[in-house]
């Protein structure tokens, strides 16, 4: 059974969930963590959500072996289709990264004007639409794909002219909106965080789902009597399904400093 010295445990489709991880590595610096990416099926956007529910499942599969305390889905397509099978299948904690962006938004905003960028796949799916409509009545509620911005922030193009150029051209429309919040929705997309803000104004509050969900996460291991108090040393494991080196080299940008080794491990699917 875990304990309050068990590691949270982490999956995303790829690399960009890692953003998440820094989020939760700097909210609770003494949690041990292992993340899992899977690198051999991503993008999960582009699946159906039976098949990404399979996926996830086995992802979580393979960090309770782990021993894990907590689940967190850092993946949005995950979050919009999976969490509710995996809430069924384990007796931990799951965080699913589009709630808790939803709730944080519906904390900040003054006017209930919102708006969400993400990939196509998640803004599709409606998941971010209707955990935002769950939260309070809002007056206005806008989103726009933004599938550019994650090709740039795995090629490290997140400032200058050509992000700068992209950005304007999805969110221009945002900018005479009246929004006062804007949810990244998506884990690449904390990246661009400084083109974004340029771009819409500093009127616009950006909420950062990984934040979010770091704090989600930090309140139910609270509440649960599960924080690690400190007195066991930190461990961090990595996780990818396929070979790690491209895992590896952008990983910099994404956790904030680069990885220098990574396991790669089978799911087994039967």
């Amino acid at each position: 059974m875990p304990d309050s010295r068990s590691p949270i445990g982490v999956f995303d489709s790829g690399v960009g969930g890692l953003t998440v991880l820094k989020a939760l590595i700097e909210r609770l610096p003494r949690e041990s963590t292992v993340y899992l990416g899977d690198t051999a099926r991503v993008p999960y956007g582009t699946k159906s959500a039976e098949v990404v529910t399979r996926y996830s499942l086995k992802n979580a599969e393979l960090l309770m072996e782990h021993g894990i305390k907590a689940l967190v889905v850092a993946c949005n397509t995950a979050s919009a289709v999976a969490l509710p099978a995996l809430e069924k299948a384990l007796s931990i904690p799951v965080v699913g990264v589009i709630e808790a962006g939803a709730v944080t938004a519906a904390k900040v905003s003054a006017t209930g004007k919102v708006a969400v960028i993400g990939t196509p796949g998640t803004i599709a799916s409606g998941a971010y639409q209707r955990a935002l409509a769950a939260t309070r009545a809002w007056q206005e509620m806008r989103v726009k794909s933004c599938p550019l911005f994650v090709p740039l922030a795995e090629e490290g193009w997140t400032e200058g002219p050509v992000p700068t150029l992209v950005a304007k051209e999805y969110l221009t429309g945002f900018i005479d909106s009246g929004i006062d919040t804007l949810v990244l929705g998506c884990t690449h997309y904390p990246l661009l965080r400084g083109v974004v803000q340029h771009v819409v104004g500093p009127s616009v509050t950006l909420v950062d789902s990984g934040k979010a969900t770091a704090e989600r996460v930090e309140t139910l291991l609270k509440s649960a009597g599960m924080l690690n108090d400190g007195s066991t040393p930190v461990n961090r494991k990595f996780l990818v399904t396929d070979v790690p080196e491209r895992f590896l080299e952008v990983s910099a940008r994404f956790l904030g400093q680069r990885l220098t080794s990574a396991q790669q491990v089978d799911l087994k699917f039967s």
